[in-house]
């Protein structure tokens, strides 16, 4: 199953309490491969990484806004390539296997952001100890801060 798989870059991320996570970039095409494999991936690797958290992030790439003097010969840019959505699907990858079931964004009276992501009730045991760890790697990819809250399922 390894066989075909292969990774573009590895990156060590400093988590808050001295900790330390591994961030492994995949290309996206491969990343519903590693997907289907994350969760025993995961074990064997933090075994091995005497207990540093292990994510997977697809290798995405954000293509600049088109300016007024750049856009003449070009392509139009993908809605794929945007920041916007850059960030968002790393912020899916992260979280793999718990799904993102709701976003608020909280703008504090100086003018900085708070995001408070609303994760999956079902997946808590398994990723309630990473949460902490998620926030700090994404922070480090794309200086946003981000909450992660296990609300209520409410209808």
């Amino acid at each position: 199953q390894l066989r075909e798989l292969h990774i573009t870059a590895a990156k060590e991320v400093d988590c808050s309490g001295g900790k330390k996570a591994i961030v492994i970039f995949v290309p996206v095409p491969q990343l519903k491969q590693f997907q289907k494999i994350q969760t025993r991936l995961v074990r064997e690797l933090e075994k091995k990484f005497s207990g540093k958290h292990v994510v997977f992030i697809a290798q995405r790439r954000i293509l600049p806004k088109p300016t007024r003097k750049a856009n003449k010969l070009k392509q139009k840019r993908p809605r794929s390539r945007t920041l916007q959505a850059v960030h968002n699907s790393i912020l899916d990858d992260l979280v793999y296997p718990a799904e993102i079931v709701g976003k608020r964004i909280r703008i504090r009276l100086d003018g900085s952001r708070l995001f408070k992501v609303h994760l999956d009730k079902t997946q808590q045991t398994n990723i309630e100890h990473k949460t902490d760890t998620f926030a700090n790697v994404y922070k480090k990819l794309t200086g946003k801060e981000v909450t992660f809250e296990f609300p209520e399922a409410y209808l």
